[in-house]
């Protein structure tokens, strides 16, 4: 059974496991929240060039528009970068933010290169995708963790319904939340570049 993030709930856990397909240049995984720091830096660590830093964070309510109490149209995410890291600084970020991100069950988080554009993203319910043009750099990358080729993957996603929705839930750390890293690495160049429909 899949090692969920503790700010995220199934209806159906026994249905999850860990493995990953590939699809038109993309990578999508079930990764155990014991082992997303791990490959979050075996990414890093394969790339050696300019990297950047994403964070996705679920918008503050003064920001969403209600068209019925407590009904709101739409849900928006800000997207935060940090631009033109070099690797030792990308594993730096990982390293002093993987627990405050992994166990929290709103933010989506990940790292990407300048040159390459391969990207590797943390979605909520443990889904990792790693996006890519150059397949064949990932040979072996995800059975090196122990996470197995499958013919059809089933995330969380595939087993939710209206009656039997996921739930995922902020989580702070040691004191912290996700909300704390703009201010953590403010001197790091972070900037909010957008603000997107969820």
């Amino acid at each position: 059974m899949l090692k969920l993030r503790k700010g995220c709930k199934v209806p159906f856990p026994e249905k999850l496991s860990e493995g990953y397909t590939y699809k038109e240049s993309c990578f999508t995984a079930n990764v155990n929240s014991d082992k997303i720091a791990m490959i979050s830096a075996h990414f890093i660590a394969i790339h050696d060039e300019p990297l950047f830093f994403i964070l996705e964070l679920p918008s503050g309510l003064d920001d969403e528009t209600e068209i019925r109490p407590g009904i709101l149209k739409a849900l928006h995410k800000d997207v935060y970068y940090i631009d033109d890291c070099t690797q030792e600084e990308a594993l730096i970020i990982l390293s002093r933010t993987a627990n405050l991100m992994i166990n929290d069950g709103l933010c989506s988080f990940g790292f990407g290169c300048h040159q390459s554009n391969d990207e590797i993203m943390v979605g909520k319910y443990n889904v990792v995708s790693v996006f890519t043009q150059n397949k064949d750099t990932y040979d072996g990358f995800f059975e090196e963790h122990g996470i197995p080729f499958v013919g059809q993957l089933i995330t969380a996603w595939d087993t939710f319904s209206q009656d039997n929705p996921g739930e995922s839930f902020r989580v702070d750390t040691d004191g912290r939340s996700v909300y704390d890293i703009p201010e953590i690495f403010k001197d790091w160049g972070i900037y909010l570049a957008e603000q997107r429909e969820d």
